[in-house]
């Protein structure tokens, strides 16, 4: 299950969504384009809005570029009533719905943690080791590439996710986790970024093998996750 962000708002794109319904693609545009005024009244800002939002995206499936619309939950919810209901489409309306509102909590946390001057400072505070991180993972690709690795810039991504799982449960993906987490789970984070950084430059210092470092560098995470705890990332959890 895939939601976007557009201007602030979950939205579905309508070639997933006619997956979800069973539907030819097509055929659910042509019911949208049929309706598009009933469906232009569920526009956050429909006063300002001329048309609904569409793009051309390519799609594996398809194999060729297509035009879809992207639909925020109450248009979406409306679209649901004009196809019959299957227990596929009541599954599918229902997981769908659901991710919606995780998605819109999601938002919710990042603009209250943006509003909170702790948070900020935190935030803030945060972003200086995460420079010194990256310096230091830009050094270790380089150092990893010498050594014959093919695949070396991965590395960025590979750590964050590993740092990631060490730390936390994640119930679900985020387009940027630390946007959405809290001053404690931030200064985890923080703490994180300097293991990492100190145990790519002790193993570059010893010489070791790039993917010994990567190992040594995942175990002092680890380590550290399995003193402080792992905390549970839900953002439906995080309103309650």
């Amino acid at each position: 299950m895939k939601l976007e962000i557009y201007k602030g708002e979950p939205v579905a794109g309508t070639f997933l969504i006619s997956q979800g319904f069973d539907r030819q693609h097509k055929k659910v545009t042509e019911l949208i384009e049929k309706y598009d005024t009933r469906f232009l009244t569920f526009m956050n800002n429909k006063s300002l809005s001329k048309g609904l939002i569409k793009r051309t995206v390519r799609t594996e499936k398809a194999g060729r570029p297509i035009e879809e619309y992207l639909l925020n939950e109450q248009q979406f919810m409306f679209l649901g009533t004009l196809f019959r209901n299957t227990d596929k489409v009541l599954d599918f309306k229902q997981s769908l719905i659901h991710e919606y509102h995780r998605m819109k909590k999601s938002l919710s946390v990042v603009a209250s943690n943006q509003a909170n001057e702790e948070w900020r400072k935190v935030r803030a505070e945060g972003k200086v080791p995460r420079r010194i991180e990256t310096d230091k993972i830009k050094e270790f690709i380089d150092y990893a590439i010498s050594q014959g690795s093919k695949s070396a810039e991965k590395y960025y991504m590979a750590i964050s996710k590993m740092e990631n799982k060490h730390l936390f449960l994640i119930e679900k993906k985020y387009p940027n986790l630390r946007e959405v987490l809290g001053v404690a789970e931030l200064d985890t984070v923080k703490q994180a970024d300097h293991i990492v950084a100190k145990a790519l430059q002790d193993g570059m210092m010893d010489s070791l093998h790039y993917k010994e470092i990567y190992k040594m560098a995942s175990d002092r995470v680890k380590m550290f996750a399995e003193i402080r705890g792992q905390s549970v990332i839900d953002m439906l959890e995080k309103q309650q």
